[in-house]
């Protein structure tokens, strides 16, 4: 990638933060909806689990095969297919008649969608090569979750209340299409220096991995074990499969060795117990707030600012705080918050009052806007900038995967807690179990922020870093000599 000056760089960051806009936004409006998407189209609970894990398990499994493909063919082209994807199934999402053929769409959007973040976070790290400049664009790449996440409840609200809920996939037409645009123009194509070649094997592992396990969680409350324990099964085999045959190949769909790097494991492991608590708090608020309490979509929305203003307001504050004294402060304060959190409503009840309510969504904006920065910045920056596509899919990955997994357990917490009763009876008590699962994510990060962000563990980081570089000049030199 050609040397860029520093306003060019700055409008590359304002582009790709753009696409993570239109992704976040399209949650955090769909989760406000879900209320809307169940009376319309008489969706069960478990039909609103995959309204939202029919498209983070998408782009879960995607993510790394779209991450080596950018760094092989190109990453503005990918970054360009992706913003059409994911408008096109936008667009199709709204048309949707019902809620198979929604769930269909929203994988649609997904596949579009995981040609965006991972690549979009590509491109920022090739652009901003200074680590103290990098962590910054990554503060403020950050950031614009929070503002998705102050946007989103609101005008989901208004758009819900005023038109309806298929409005809400309107919103990403116009920006994905000023995207699209002012990718052409501004932003430079870059690959990486060797491409890799494709993985179909561990492709097809991962999908089935993923897919299998979820759909084990979501359809364990109204299936029996007959239907649960084969896809139970499906999903131990396909990761032994996968642990088995990834290290085998020489250019694998995931390196197995990036985790030998002890900041890399726990900024995945993090990943997946940050976005966890994310989903599975979202479905819990949401539906609350709307099925118990009786509360319209706008008001559910002007409910969610609580957390979503310290998520706005902490994001680049994090950024900051990991370019200038590392990640460990930030990983500390966003689990010690996210626990708080989950001991709030689990021990407490803090939905039934709107003081504590209040408060609980204070703690939780601010352990998330916390977060978000160091696993970014750690998962990248410990590897060699040829494979960044990979290693930003990675994390993007677990993000994913962890906003699937808490939806998915949370909600069946929720479904058999709740059995055949009304949500108004038996909510706050259903729910409680699912709390507690929110408060083990938060001890996880908070955990897992302190053990892998010492010196031992930058110490596995630099070792890690150095046995990657000297294997991909080693296969260059091999590959050269073939030529």
């Amino acid at each position: 990638m050609p040397e860029l000056s520093h306003r060019r760089r700055l409008l590359v960051l304002a582009i790709c933060c753009m696409s993570l806009l239109i992704v976040s936004l399209d949650n955090t409006v769909l989760n406000v909806a879900l209320p809307s998407v169940q009376r319309d189209l008489d969706a069960p609970t478990s039909g609103l689990q995959w309204t939202i894990d029919a498209y983070t398990l998408v782009l879960a499994s995607l993510l790394m095969l779209a991450g080596s493909t950018a760094d092989r063919i190109g990453r503005k082209k990918v970054f360009m297919a992706g913003l059409v994807v994911f408008s096109i199934g936008s667009l199709l999402c709204s048309l949707a008649p019902n809620l198979e053929l929604l769930v269909v769409f929203r994988m649609v959007q997904a596949v579009g969608g995981s040609m965006l973040n991972p690549v979009a976070m590509s491109i920022i790290t090739n652009t901003f090569t200074d680590p103290r400049e990098r962590a910054r664009a990554i503060g403020v790449w950050g950031g614009v979750v929070g503002i998705s996440m102050a946007a989103g409840p609101l005008a989901g609200g208004l758009l819900v209340e005023s038109v309806g809920w298929r409005s809400i996939f309107w919103v990403n037409l116009p920006v994905g299409l000023a995207a699209l645009l002012l990718t052409l123009r501004f932003v430079p194509e870059s690959r990486a220096p060797r491409a890799r070649r494709p993985d179909p094997v561990g492709q097809v592992l991962v999908i089935a991995l993923f897919g299998s396990l979820t759909y084990a969680i979501i359809e364990a409350p109204d299936s029996g074990p007959g239907t649960v324990v084969p896809f139970a099964v499906v999903a131990c085999a396909a990761l032994l499969a996968l642990l088995r045959y990834e290290p085998r190949r020489a250019e694998p769909l995931i390196d197995l060795r990036f985790f030998r790097s002890a900041p890399f494991s726990g900024a995945t492991v993090i990943a997946i117990s940050a976005f966890a608590a994310l989903g599975g708090f979202l479905f819990l608020s949401t539906l609350y707030l709307q099925n118990v309490r009786g509360l319209d979509a706008l008001h559910a929305g002007l409910w969610m600012l609580p957390m979503a203003a310290p998520c706005f307001l902490c994001a680049p504050l994090s950024g900051r705080l990991v370019g200038s004294r590392g990640p460990r402060l930030p990983l500390l304060v966003a689990g010690a918050a996210m626990t708080a959190t989950g001991v709030l409503f689990a021990a407490f009840e803090a939905e039934t009052s709107n003081a504590t309510l209040f408060a609980g969504y204070v703690l939780f904006g601010i352990g998330f806007g916390f977060v978000n920065a160091p696993i970014t910045n750690t998962a990248v920056s410990g590897m060699p900038r040829a494979q960044a596509g990979v290693a930003a899919a990675v994390a993007s990955t677990s993000r994913q995967l962890g906003q699937t997994l808490g939806v998915a357990i949370v909600g069946a917490v929720l479904a058999a807690g709740i059995g055949s009763s009304s949500y108004g009876d038996v909510f706050v008590s259903a729910a409680r179990p699912g709390w507690w699962v929110l408060t083990g994510c938060g001890l996880a990060v908070l955990v897992l922020g302190f053990v892998t962000s010492g010196r031992w563990a930058r110490g596995t980081a630099e070792r890690t870093a150095e046995k990657l570089e000297s294997a991909e000049v080693r296969q260059v030199v091999g590959a050269a000599e073939r030529a």
